[in-house]
């Protein structure tokens, strides 16, 4: 019964003292309006008729808004009178639904459209969650309704990392372009595979002159190198419980996400191949670096899901993991967080067997918070033993970078906002020097 039956029988009770018999004219009124109301709803669209479907967008990037359109066919032979609720997950930013006040009429075989703006607030997949229509009766006294998940059209929405950093992208591909000696330089080529020799100018390293050739054409020759080409990548995201602390406005994971894209980014263009791995307590996602050209759409999509899970994340796993995959000498960048009890429990006893055959580089977020903690005097005791404990979390952070640079670790510490091009710039260097 709707809102306006409940209205017909309140009118109806407040004229009860003009009748002559009172409890007559309760029964006769009541009948008269359940009448209506059984009539109502007799004449309501039915619901097994309505079909619902949907197409639109399947992607968005983060911050970006997607249309996923809502269609009703009405396959009675009755007009649809209806009131929609299409309900998403929160984090999906659905648009306001169809008012309730709204009513969409259908025609017997027509279609009923109805899109929806979405601009997810988190990262991941976002599911439609319920679909109510409820189908009203001619004269608005009843209605029939289907509710909940099982007429509900199946739809997931998946969000894409922002991939902010990649506006330092123009950047790094110029410094690449400077190591590989396509841009002529002062800092031209030093890699460990020959390129080509050119004449001396004023500034070149005299150790690159080869006095042989130089003796042959009665010039001065040097040669140039190139860093080598077709190395190996592994960016490994640590998606344990420290991975969901926030620094800043976002979880420390999704700061690795898009250092990881940025990286990703700039060895493809490099000509190296990347090869991913996200894990825990278990292996969560798998990247391999074959087919470079649709590399960094495979690997976004692949982290796009990801989510911290609440555990210690099992060192010895992704060690083993990584040494069972990559047989080769590789790049192994390990976004993590630079504490001591994970890492000096986890890491550190598998580092060796894992530094023996590969160049490893630790990138973790520095969290702002810490340091100005210890930025001037307490003013109350509270403040106080903050300051301490941000000291003795530093301390300890120290102690974390000194124990693996012992065993040849680059440790790349930097602040969320600055993390994406510090990790660019360390591969760059190594690449420079000859060292991936």
């Amino acid at each position: 019964m709707t809102r306006r039956a409940a209205l017909l029988l309140g009118l109806g009770a407040a004229t009860l003292p003009a009748w002559p018999a009172p409890f007559l004219g309760v029964a006769l009124m009541t009948g008269v309006v359940l009448l209506l109301v059984a009539l109502d709803w007799a004449l309501a669209a039915p619901l097994h008729a309505l079909t619902a479907t949907r197409d639109g967008d399947r992607v968005v990037r983060l911050g970006g808004t997607a249309t996923v359109t809502l269609r009703l066919a009405n396959g009675s032979d009755r007009t649809l009178y209806a009131q929609v609720r299409d309900a998403w997950v929160p984090s999906a930013g659905a648009g306001p639904d169809v008012p309730p006040e709204r009513v969409l009429t259908v025609e017997p075989g027509g279609v009923a459209t109805l899109p929806v703006r979405l601009t997810p607030t988190r990262r991941g997949d976002r599911p439609a969650a319920a679909l109510t229509v409820r189908s009203l009766g001619p004269l608005r006294l009843a209605f029939r309704q289907r509710a909940g998940r099982p007429g509900t059209p199946p739809w997931t929405l998946r969000a894409l990392p922002r991939f902010d950093s990649r506006r330092h992208l123009p950047e790094k591909l110029s410094k690449l372009r400077i190591i590989d000696g396509v841009q002529v330089t002062r800092g031209r080529g030093q890699g460990t595979e020959f390129d080509t020799l050119r004449e001396y100018v004023i500034g070149d390293d005299v150790r690159s002159i080869d006095w042989r050739a130089s003796a042959r054409r009665a010039d001065v020759l040097v040669r140039t190198w190139r860093p080598e080409r077709d190395r190996r990548l592994v960016c490994v995201l640590d998606t344990g419980r420290t991975a969901a602390v926030r620094v800043g406005d976002e979880p420390r994971l999704d700061t690795a996400i898009d250092a990881a894209l940025l990286l990703t980014a700039l060895a493809a263009r490099a000509g190296d191949r990347v090869d991913l791995l996200a894990a825990d307590a278990t292996v969560r996602a798998t990247v391999t670096g074959s087919g470079r050209p649709a590399l960094l759409a495979r690997l976004v999509d692949a982290v796009a899901p990801l989510q911290p899970a609440l555990v210690e994340t099992d060192f010895e796993l992704i060690a083993g993991e990584v040494l069972r995959r990559e047989r080769q000498r590789s790049l192994v960048v390990l976004f993590t967080a630079l504490e001591a009890g994970a890492l000096g429990e986890g890491l550190l006893p598998v580092l060796p067997r894992l530094a023996a055959r590969h160049r490893v580089v630790l990138a973790a977020t520095h969290d702002p918070v810490l340091t100005g903690l210890t930025v001037g005097p307490p003013a109350t005791p509270d403040d106080a033993y903050a300051a301490a404990a941000a000291w003795r979390a530093l301390a300890e952070r120290e102690r974390v970078r000194a124990a693996l640079s012992r065993h040849g670790v680059t440790v790349v510490d930097a602040p969320a906002d600055r993390l994406a091009p510090a990790v660019a710039d360390t591969y760059l260097r190594l690449k420079s020097l000859g060292q991936l």
